[in-house]
């Protein structure tokens, strides 16, 4: 039987970000979001060459912006149990507003916000 093609609990397709600071991106995504660590491959002055974080059933896999590699403004989507308190803890996290939370023309309640590394996070929970 050939290896499987994937690590075990890693989805099919996992989003790349390059940011102006991983650290701070690391941190944002635990602190508000619940992530959890996997992985984390630094260089020699400290930079994340690579890094891993699972998210629910996802994963998030990120890294420093470095020569030939900017850092590239991103937008993700993400499902959460209450809209409204995670929209709230990443301001008080020091995240910027891009929405308030808001119901328009679907069945998901829906707010924005940037985080320091320059990723657009678009927090959603079903309410319809």
């Amino acid at each position: 039987m050939p290896p499987p093609y994937r690590p075990d609990n890693y989805p099919a397709v996992s989003p790349y970000l390059v940011v102006d600071g991983a650290d701070r991106t690391i941190q944002f995504l635990t602190d508000v979001l619940g992530a959890t660590e996997l992985r984390r491959f630094p260089d020699t002055q400290g930079y994340v060459i690579h890094a891993e974080v699972r998210l629910e059933d996802g994963v998030i896999m990120l890294g420093d912006q470095a020569e030939g590699w900017p850092a590239r403004p991103a937008h993700v989507h993400i499902y959460v149990p209450d809209v409204d308190a995670t929209y709230q803890s990443a301001l008080d996290w020091g995240a910027t507003s891009v929405q308030v939370p808001m119901q328009k023309d679907d069945e998901d309640k829906r707010g924005g916000v940037k985080d320091p590394g320059g990723t657009t996070w678009w927090i959603a929970t079903r309410v319809k």
